[in-house]
């Protein structure tokens, strides 16, 4: 009887006396109460966006138009200072008259007379390096 007894201790040790202890949870830290923004938060916050949106998009445009314009500055002056002729190419010093002219290459070219324009049209390499829309 003695060792039922201690077999029933032993038993009882086993199995109901080594039970782990369970830390306390903590309970949940109740949520910081933020105020809940009103209507006229929420549009001073847009209209304040909406003006700095407007700005940035306003100061990039001029940005844009400025160098748009130096450059279409810029390319006007190449292009007509490598197109512009004003001199006769046969008759050097010799202003030319509009009306007189050839085109030569898909180029119009300018003289100041006609004799000038037929002296050309025999020998238009003589004169070609003369010719700024020919320049590269």
């Amino acid at each position: 009887m003695l060792a039922a007894v201690a077999v029933l201790a032993a038993g009882l040790v086993m199995f109901g006396g080594c039970k782990k202890k369970e830390q306390p949870v903590a309970p949940p830290k109740a949520a910081t109460p933020t105020k809940t923004p009103t209507m006229e938060d929420m549009t001073k916050k847009t209209t304040t966006a909406a003006k700095e949106a407007e700005k940035t998009a306003a100061t990039a445009a001029e940005d844009v138009k400025k160098t748009a314009t130096a450059a279409a500055v810029d390319a006007n002056k190449v292009v007509t200072a490598a197109v512009e002729q004003t001199m006769c190419p046969v008759m050097d010093g010799n202003k030319i008259d509009k009306n007189v002219f050839v085109e030569y290459q898909g180029k119009k070219v300018y003289f100041c007379c006609a004799a000038c324009k037929a002296a050309f049209e025999k020998e238009p390499a003589k004169y070609i390096a003369k010719l700024p829309q020919f320049q590269k």
